[in-house]
């Protein structure tokens, strides 16, 4: 499965049809998760016969294409499959009082419990409501009136079939309108050996550090942009709430904050490629980087991780997905092993050497003197080699019904200037 993202040019008024569709289909997702919490024992065709019963009772609804309405129960059926598979492996969440716990079917104190939508930013079809005019060109048949867009982008979909276009979805950005089409294709790549492994170790001062001493110097995208997101944000807080000074505001202070990320995941996409395919076995850590951002004691003051104390600012969980990404595309191995003790154990003789954060420099007292990256990204791929590990896959369902923006492989946007 491949993604081709294009960014759409229209009309007001076939922007503001998408807006409508957008907050149907939002509608649509708060309601179906409204009818499991307040009955028992509800499956996902009975969210199915509701929703046709939403289409009967509300215009607006029926006006939205049916496969569309269907793509947004799948939606709420998804955040609740993934709560019930939470609840199964005992993940636990935040302290809830004992009547909404009752409320909640004695599930309260799990972790993701499904939550209503505020602010949608897409509406998903499957294979009816639009119809591709040209690979320039497409139109939605549906009564919202969106009518006919105009494809920006330099990716040709005439290549492909129509009837390998599995979903289309409308995404709405603060730079403007997007449309992703998701395509059924085999997507592999034949590449020769390289008779190469690596381990790769991300660190405090690095991006990462590879087993054969090799750096790449972290860009650090926020902390170049943070004194223009300073200068917006305070724009913002001086505008009145609810004004349409204020609505302009945050579109530029959203735009700011687009271009940091579509940098990062550039990034990392560009150096994931390059490792994919000059080694035939990749290894990296298994990290839980939601928790080292939590754990803000770990960073000094200085320097917190939500800002690039640790390199989270370069985008280490991005990286990590399209390795594994071009991984099973380029056919190459990609294991994620433990990090405990990664960097106290000595990767020549095996010995605990206990270090500090502060410890840039391993040294054992069998002679072995290295970096402390260096050290750890050696343990990692001898891990990795010693053991099977977590062999890293990518999987994307058509009839799933998660975010599709997180595969896209092509896109209209320039890295450099965040357009």
């Amino acid at each position: 499965m491949i993604v081709y993202e294009f960014k759409v040019k229209g009309k007001k008024h076939q922007y503001q049809a998408i807006d409508e569709a957008i907050k149907t289909a939002q509608f649509v997702r708060n309601k179906c998760l409204r009818h499991w919490m307040d009955s028992k024992n509800v499956s996902r065709a009975e969210l199915y016969r509701y929703n046709t019963k939403l289409r009967s009772e509300f215009p607006f609804v029926k006006d939205l294409n049916s496969h569309a309405t269907q793509a947004s129960v799948e939606r709420g059926w998804s955040s609740i499959a993934r709560f019930f598979d939470n609840c199964k492996k005992q993940i636990p969440g935040k302290k809830v009082d004992s009547q909404l716990a009752v409320a909640r079917r004695d599930y309260g104190n799990q972790a993701g419990y499904p939550c209503f939508k505020k602010n949608a930013r897409s509406v998903e079809y499957k294979t009816s409501g639009w119809k591709l005019l040209d690979p320039k060109h497409i139109e939605f048949t549906d009564k919202k009136g969106i009518g006919k867009l105009k494809l920006i982008g330099t990716w040709d979909l005439a290549f492909y079939p129509q009837n390998k276009i599995k979903r289309v979805r409308l995404v709405r950005r603060a730079d403007g309108y997007y449309c992703q089409f998701c395509i059924s294709v085999d997507v592999r790549e034949e590449l020769p050996p390289t008779q190469k492994t690596i381990g790769l170790d991300v660190g405090l001062k690095e991006f990462y550090t590879d087993s054969m001493g090799q750096t790449e110097p972290n860009p650090r995208f926020y902390r170049q942009g943070e004194e223009r997101l300073r200068f917006y944000q305070h724009r913002v807080s001086r505008k009145k709430k609810g004004s349409i000074n204020r609505k302009k505001a945050i579109n530029k202070l959203g735009r700011k904050h687009l271009k940091i990320i579509r940098q990062r995941e550039e990034h990392a996409k560009r150096l994931a490629r390059c490792v994919i395919q000059s080694n035939d076995l990749v290894a990296y850590e298994d990290l839980r980087i939601k928790n080292l951002v939590k754990n803000h004691c770990l960073a000094p003051p200085s320097a917190p991780l939500s800002k690039g104390g640790w390199g989270v600012d370069a985008g280490w969980y991005q990286f990590r997905k399209w390795l594994e990404y071009f991984g099973v595309k380029m056919g190459r191995v990609t294991v994620a092993v433990n990090s405990a003790y990664t960097s106290q154990n000595c990767s020549n003789c095996g010995a605990v050497v206990k270090k500090s954060l502060s410890t840039r420099t391993h040294i054992c007292a069998c002679g072995c003197q290295l970096d402390r990256d260096e050290n750890a990204a050696i343990n990692i791929l001898n891990r990795a080699l010693g053991t099977t590990g977590h062999v890293g896959t990518w999987i994307l369902d058509p009839n799933a019904s998660g975010d599709l923006s997180s595969t896209v492989v092509g896109s209209s946007w320039d890295s450099k200037t965040g357009r």
